[in-house]
């Protein structure tokens, strides 16, 4: 195990000794000692260290007499300056609670007052090394937000996604409300924290909230917060999504489900820049960029009578319509690719290296009425059913490639189905082509997979699917 290093700077040789002692009988770390602050500074620019315990008061000729001596402000002053990267404790004799804030400022992470005892010591070394994992993990998780939502992310290279990325690079540093519109499915809101992790917002916060996924009695509190004793459940007050986007941006998901009584309420947030939480008389000023998606018409609900006209000029400042997925077939391969790559590493012991000529064609001829997400869920759905490694035509749902079989009446003459959904058709076509096999095997399901040509699992799968009791 590698050793943590820890410098020692006091000017007090008993000091120094007995911190080092404390060191030596603790496991994982090894001391080194400086007598005053050039001698310490001159270790931490020529070596790593991971802590550094610094007397407040320093004697530049390290016996112990304070005199015009320098201090932990001045080590933590050169020590930014030089670039030291460490965990800085301060120790002092005098327990001053000014003190103790002054280097805390200069960006000690800890403060103790001597004598130090080993626990205290062991204490303090633990409570440093956790706060630092904790930062390097935030760290970390930031930059793995900001490369997930980078553009280089998002799965597409077809002109039309490739004009969007333009329009997002150009605006993404503006405080203009953009609403983005598209089919469900297309990746609205995938865009739309594009648009706020690569702008000059995104070490704020980004906060989504669904409007039609709230109840509208609650949604106004959701949005801006109440105060205790604003309505029989407010037992404490309560920040809104507004103020917890405070810097950052508000995502308003589904914005076309949003209740007039709120749309009067969002127009003047937009207009005012502030906010009033439920049961409050104050208002709280706001700094958050508003990105709204719909899957909806706006303009036709605006016509409707079901959202306000003024709000919808206010909210289309900017649009951004993402296109559905049967319109940018070259994106399609990319997407599969993407997809099975990624379940390959969640559906063990699933090693899938692509699909066969005959399902990518149908992949491809498919029109993806669900975008996206539909073909996601296919392609999870295959991996899980298939004993290949390339996914097979047997392991797609047969909706993506196939009708339900017309009957004929008793002149010859097909009748018209109930829908024309193919999707409803594909299943009930399904549905009845493995009811038959099962009927013509007696139940056997390996034989009616046979017949079928599909695997058993497959089959096993669309028995519970569909609910069949053979």
């Amino acid at each position: 195990m590698t050793k943590k290093r820890v410098l020692i700077i006091d000017d007090e040789y008993e000091i120094r000794s007995l911190l080092g002692n404390y060191l030596e009988r603790m496991r994982g770390y090894e001391p080194s000692l400086a007598r005053n602050l050039d001698e310490g500074l001159a270790l931490a620019k020529n070596n790593r260290f991971d802590h550094i315990l610094c007397d407040y008061y320093l004697n530049p000729n390290g016996n112990g007499h304070r005199g015009d001596g320098q201090t932990a402000v001045d080590f933590l002053r050169r020590a930014k300056a030089t670039g030291i990267n460490a965990n800085i404790i301060v120790m002092s004799g005098k327990a001053e609670v000014d003190m103790a804030v002054e280097v805390t400022k200069m960006g000690a992470v800890d403060y103790l007052a001597k004598p130090i005892t080993f626990a205290q010591l062991e204490f303090a070394l633990k409570r440093a090394e956790e706060r630092q994992k904790l930062y390097e993990e935030n760290v970390q998780l930031k930059q793995q937000v900001e490369e997930k939502y980078s553009f280089s992310n998002i799965i597409a290279r077809s002109p039309q996604m490739e004009r969007i990325f333009g329009v997002v690079d150009k605006v993404k540093d503006y405080k203009t409300t953009v609403l983005v519109t598209g089919e469900s499915g297309t990746g609205k809101e995938l865009v739309s924290r594009a648009l706020h992790f690569n702008s000059i917002r995104k070490h704020a916060p980004f906060v989504a909230v669904n409007c039609g996924g709230i109840p509208e009695n609650l949604l106004e509190s959701e949005l801006f917060g109440h105060v205790k004793g604003a309505f029989t459940d407010a037992v404490r007050s309560k920040r809104g999504l507004f103020e917890e986007a405070q810097g950052g941006t508000l995502f308003l998901d589904e914005i076309g489900e949003l209740p007039l009584s709120l749309q009067v309420k969002l127009l003047r947030v937009l207009q005012e820049h502030e906010i009033r939480p439920v049961g409050d008389t104050r208002t709280i000023k706001v700094d958050v960029r508003i990105v709204a998606a719909t899957a909806r018409d706006l303009g036709e609900l605006v016509r409707q009578g079901k959202f306000r006209e003024d709000l919808y000029y206010r909210i289309n400042v900017l649009t951004i319509v993402i296109p559905p997925l049967r319109e940018r077939k070259e994106d399609i391969r990319l997407l599969i690719d993407h997809f099975i790559k990624k379940y390959n590493k969640v559906i063990e012991p699933r090693k899938v290296k692509g699909v066969s000529p005959d399902a990518m064609q149908v992949l491809m001829s498919y029109k993806w009425p669900g975008n996206v997400r539909e073909l996601e869920n296919v392609i999870e759905r295959a991996l899980v059913l298939t004993e290949h490694e390339t996914i097979q035509l047997e392991d797609l749902p047969f909706n993506l490639h196939s009708t339900k079989m017309p009957e004929v009446d008793e002149s010859g003459v097909e009748p018209e189905p109930e829908t024309l959904s193919i999707k409803k058709n594909g299943k009930e076509m399904e549905k009845r082509l493995i009811s038959i096999a099962l009927s013509k095997t007696n139940g056997n399901k390996t034989q009616a997979a046979q017949l079928l040509e599909i695997s058993l699992p497959a089959l096993l799968y669309k028995i519970k699917e569909y609910g069949l009791n053979p």
